[in-house]
């Protein structure tokens, strides 16, 4: 399986997403894009969906759960207390469910991300292009069996058409999906 990418680099990121438009329509397929800051119309432009609100939303949603559960068994099964009259089970509970679900949510969904993009000490990280992190935007095509020589011909012409200034190939293996 040939893993080697083709990356266009470009320099400003209006003309990132007229190339990414342009690569597309003609029926290359884009692996991925590298740039130095979040670029939102990228998501959509490839299509790509992410699961991580609903995580969030379920870690949440037990956090909530489990500090109910402890404040209740807490203060009314394991060591009830009357003070004036008042309900063992009382509104009280509501502000440190609500910092509670917060923090869960937040601290669940970091380690989520963390262990879904295998970021842990230690990890050497690989770019396709270091200047990525600086000021340059990448276009990541992955080489497949099906580019003959006629069409990385086509891909090379089309990516200097849309402004790339470099077009180089890299077997960086950044990722697995």
């Amino acid at each position: 399986m040939n893993r080697t990418k083709i990356l266009g680099i470009y320099e400003d990121h209006e003309v990132l997403l007229e190339a990414l438009d342009k690569v597309q329509s003609k029926g290359f397929k884009v692996k991925d894009v590298f740039s130095p800051f979040p670029i939102h119309e990228v998501w959509e432009k490839l299509d790509l969906h992410t699961r991580i609100p609903y995580a969030t939303f379920i870690y949440g949603a037990s956090g909530t759960a489990m500090t109910f559960a402890f404040l209740y068994w807490s203060s009314v099964v394991n060591y009830p207390l009357k003070f004036g009259g008042k309900p063992l089970n009382t509104l009280s509970f509501v502000i440190i469910m609500f910092v509670l679900t917060i923090l869960v949510g937040t601290i669940m969904t970091f380690l989520t991300l963390l262990w879904r993009q295998r970021l842990y000490p230690g990890r050497k990280v690989e770019m396709p292009d270091p200047r990525t992190v600086d000021d340059k935007f990448a276009l990541v095509i992955e080489k497949t069996d099906d580019l003959d020589d006629k069409k990385m011909e086509e891909l090379n012409t089309l990516l200097k058409e849309t402004g790339a200034i470099e077009i180089k190939e890299s077997n960086v293996q950044y990722y697995e999906k």
